[in-house]
């Protein structure tokens, strides 16, 4: 079943113009979007994932991954079909993709705004995350869901690839708590070749978002041969310090060969824990590794005095410490409650 969509314009001869992400497809009849669930019906856009779900989980806030929002707590994760990325590397395909590449769209389970939030609700979960899939692609579901939850108390949250249309974003703004933004590399060529994204429209809605007021966290993922250099690292994390302050915590995750992409070997651990120093040594207060066996560099330390506030062991918690250090009173930046 599909349903009406948002922004959207109709043109000339029954063709539509979809105005959510950098992409704004122009359809005729019949046709989809690059991201496989918005069509063009009769002259009118629709999506195909406006009222459904493909996954829904409680995870550690940690996974997603957020390490200065909420620590220590559960969130109610969502996603449906599509992307308006096709990343060689995706290591959610099968739902990301698969509505483009085959014109799948089963498998979804019909879902209504106010049962994800009373479920939140229900279970104590503070926060519901619009995750797995790009939610820019589900705006409509998440846009309904985020007004209830925010109006009963319960955060909201956007892991997402940063690529929604300005208009998009203005919408979103208020709608949203929290975000985790993959930048997965400081090459044009490479996000359009590699991602079929565009790198300037992420560096212009990071700083937008952060403008907005949303707790914001950034994720790379370190693919050998691929974005892997200090060159390459060194500016993210100058961009990331120079354009959305130092506090901004930086995840560092080790990559696996999957999907198109397994011809290159998995990181090494010393080269996420490099990239994690050349973050630091650019001015970082917080650079995370993520995705290894090993814990190091995973826990939160004090700017000012070093000592560890935040102890975790994979998506775990051990030690956790909220806002101030008892040992210097060095305020830590982030949502602690």
């Amino acid at each position: 079943m599909s349903v009406k969509a948002a922004l959207w314009e109709r043109l000339d001869g029954g063709r539509v113009r979809c105005r959510l992400c950098f992409r704004r497809c122009s359809l005729e009849p019949g046709q989809k979007g690059f991201c496989g669930v918005r069509v063009n019906e009769a002259g009118e856009m629709r999506t195909l994932v406006g009222d459904a779900v493909a996954s829904v989980n409680l995870d550690p806030v940690e996974k997603k991954p957020l390490y200065h929002f909420l620590p220590a707590t559960r969130t109610l994760s969502i996603g449906t079909l599509g992307c308006n990325f096709a990343c060689r590397f995706c290591q959610n395909s099968s739902i990301s993709r698969r509505p483009a590449e085959t014109g799948d769209c089963s498998g979804q389970r019909p879902v209504r705004p106010q049962d994800i939030v009373g479920s939140a609700r229900a279970h104590g979960i503070p926060s519901i995350s619009f995750t797995y899939n790009e939610p820019t692609v589900f705006f409509e579901l998440m846009a309904k869901t985020a007004d209830l939850a925010l109006a009963e108390g319960v955060r909201t949250v956007m892991v997402s690839n940063g690529c929604m249309s300005e208009e998009c974003l203005r919408e979103l703004g208020p709608r949203i708590t929290a975000a985790n933004i993959d930048l997965k590399t400081f090459s044009p060529e490479v996000y359009r070749m590699v991602c079929s994204g565009s790198l300037d429209a992420v560096k212009r809605n990071l700083a937008a978002m952060k403008r907005l007021g949303w707790w914001v966290e950034v994720t790379t993922l370190a693919i050998p041969g691929l974005n892997d250099s200090d060159a390459e690292f060194k500016a993210i994390a100058d961009f990331i310090a120079c354009e959305l302050g130092r506090d901004t915590p930086w995840h560092v995750s080790a990559f696996f060969p999957c999907y198109r992409m397994q011809d290159r070997p998995p990181t090494p651990e010393a080269t996420v824990l490099r990239a994690c120093a050349i973050g630091e040594a650019e001015g970082l207060r917080y650079a995370y590794a993520g995705n290894l066996r090993s814990a190091k560099s995973s826990s939160t330390r004090c700017p000012g005095c070093g000592t560890v506030l935040i102890e975790r062991r994979g998506f775990a918690v051990t030690r956790l410490v909220k806002g101030v250090c008892p040992s210097c009173g060095q305020r830590l930046a982030g949502v602690w409650t």
